[in-house]
């Protein structure tokens, strides 16, 4: 039934260099949303996105790439249907679950809770890389899915546990300020 889908998408030129635009964009693992977190961290204002996209990044990395895609060991429609005319080179990982789509929401996530506009446009990144997989015929929906589901769960919780380290880091200086007032007075 996925197949059937898959192949039901329509493909033209123009598709083609749209899509594979966005399959490319955010680099072999993510690494846009690396470099977009990096970024954000350089001014104090955007600083805790920055870090949530950050742990987000490696969240998808850890639990995505190198758990998931090992536990499950799913063949990708590419490796099925070997007769597919492909546009990018064929990959051998498996496909389950398509971290492309996870570092795109995960990213996504992170800063739509902190920038609203600015999150809504990462979505619309991430929601064109994650079909970008399906039109490449290198994801099957339910990979790209699950990956979506997984990016914004970890960009959530990455948002949180920023949110908790902050606090901690504030609470940590208002006691350093007031113990630095006790002993200079």
């Amino acid at each position: 039934m996925e197949l059937s889908f898959l192949y039901s998408i329509p493909r033209t030129d123009f598709l083609d260099k749209f899509f594979l635009f966005f399959t490319k964009l955010p680099g072999s693992i993510g690494q846009l949303w690396l470099i977009v977190g990096i970024a954000l961290c350089i001014s104090k204002k955007t600083r805790k996105t920055g870090a949530a996209v950050l742990v987000s990044f490696f969240g998808v990395l850890l639990f995505g790439e190198l758990l998931l895609k090992h536990l499950v060991i799913r063949t990708r429609p590419c490796q099925i249907d070997q007769a597919f005319a492909m546009l990018i080179e064929r990959p051998t990982s498996s496909s389950f679950p398509s971290t492309h789509s996870a570092f795109a929401f995960g990213a996504a996530t992170a800063i739509f809770m902190n920038y609203r506009k600015a999150g809504v446009a990462a979505f619309i990144v991430a929601a064109l890389v994650a079909i970008s997989r399906l039109y490449l015929f290198v994801h099957f929906p339910t990979d790209v899915l699950c990956g979506i589901v997984l990016g914004i769960l970890v960009g959530f919780a990455a948002v949180r546990i920023c949110d908790v380290a902050e606090k901690k880091m504030k609470k940590k200086n208002k006691e350093g300020q007031q113990n630095r007032r006790k002993q200079s007075a």
